[in-house]
């Protein structure tokens, strides 16, 4: 059985809870994401989505100085990387998230995105399903 840990992405890009977020939108630019963990001393706190950013942030008027904290997920779903892929892409339809950070003892150790198992044979049709529930969710009537 292959886990979260075979095809999940290691290089993660992230911030502080020091850093503002213009800081985030600027690494969401740089590094072409949409989402960015936001860690303290290797423990996973937040994350902050582009959607935060826009209906937290600019909606709400903060401005580019704004501190992370104030717009960041504190509610996360986390897989461990010894979760089998079935269970990511189960997690992944049932609360309609695209992307999700592997925690492992508290610290990330990755993230794992919908793509990650779309591109795996093992999980392609547990992929589409989750893909196809989450766009049923967002698509606008």
């Amino acid at each position: 059985m292959q886990t979260v840990r075979d095809v999940m992405s290691t290089d993660v890009q992230y911030c502080t809870p020091l850093d503002n977020i213009y800081e985030v939108a600027v690494k969401m630019r740089e590094f072409n994401v949409g989402a960015i963990p936001i860690v303290d001393d290797g423990r996973l706190v937040g994350m902050i989505t582009d959607r935060d950013l826009v209906v937290r942030g600019m909606a709400e008027k903060h401005p580019g100085s704004t501190a992370v904290t104030e717009v960041m997920s504190r509610d996360l779903v986390t897989l461990s990387p010894d979760d089998s892929l079935q269970k990511a892409a189960d997690v992944m339809a049932r609360h309609q998230i695209r992307r999700l950070p592997v925690v492992e003892n508290g610290r990330l150790v990755g993230i794992v995105a919908l793509g990650d198992l779309a591109t795996n044979r093992y999980s392609d049709e547990s992929a589409g399903r989750a893909l196809s529930e989450i766009s049923e969710q967002h698509t606008v009537h």
